[in-house]
């Protein structure tokens, strides 16, 4: 699964990449966590399109979003299968920015956070799902998920799932929803190539999603203490402060 990921290519790079029209600018960001505002590429209109949307998927039935589980991950290989995702695989799939993620590893009582890093540097493009919601008072909300898939033999030690990335050659692939069918689409859902990354322990800062800074890369002291075993998920807070901050 991926429960936290990092931004941090300049807006420009980002557009020239995945080529679309928009020139946001946002800082970089080292902590991006489920529930905050995420930039994602879709196609619009025939064209590829930057968008701002959450980072929690809200399939357009719910009722209630406060009574629904809090979808950021779909696996990728039953996500046509899925009531929740089976719309958004046929006619919403869309690409998330990415310049990495963090992934935890059980240690017993513990998880100890590792940094997940293209070798190379750059960016990558983790495939994913979106979504609009509307509400009973005719408001709507842009929602989107990103998809997973079997880790690699790189990543496996870590954890058994990984986000699925899509290579720039594939985008137009991945986003043209019209032409190409899910079915075909989502057999791009496979585990990266064993080059693609590179996995290290850092310190447990990551596990605060207030902690927004590049020393969260910083590998972990391997003198250091453990992390101690997290703490059970408090109430959620009033939506004036969340505590998640924003990516903007």
């Amino acid at each position: 699964m991926c429960g936290r990921y990092l931004i941090t290519t300049a807006p420009e790079a980002l557009r020239k990449l995945f080529r679309y029209a928009e020139q946001p600018n946002f800082p970089a960001r080292y902590n991006v966590a489920p529930t905050q505002p995420v930039p994602i590429v879709r196609m619009w209109e025939g064209a590829r399109q930057f968008a701002l949307v959450r980072w929690g998927f809200l399939p357009a039935w719910v009722k209630d979003p406060k009574n629904f589980s809090l979808l950021f991950n779909a696996r990728g290989d039953t996500a046509l299968e899925k009531p929740a995702f089976r719309n958004a695989m046929v006619r919403r799939r869309c690409l998330f920015p990415a310049d990495g993620f963090y992934e935890w590893k059980a240690d017993g009582k513990t998880r100890r956070p590792f940094a997940v890093l293209p070798k190379k540097g750059g960016p990558v493009a983790f495939a994913g799902l979106w979504e609009t919601w509307m509400g009973p008072n005719g408001e709507e909300v842009e929602t989107a998920a990103i998809l997973t898939t079997d880790a690699n033999h790189t990543l496996r030690h870590i954890h058994s799932r990984m986000p699925a990335v899509i290579p720039p050659d594939a985008f137009d692939l991945w986003l043209d929803c019209r032409s190409v069918e899910a079915s075909v689409a989502a057999a791009m859902l496979v585990p990266a190539q064993e080059e693609l990354f590179e996995a290290y322990e850092i310190g447990p800062a990551v596990n605060r999603a207030a902690n927004d800074t590049p020393d969260l890369l910083l590998p972990a002291d391997p003198n250091a203490a453990p992390p101690p075993p997290p703490v059970k998920k408090r109430a959620r807070k009033a939506a004036s402060d969340d505590g998640q901050g924003t990516l903007f």
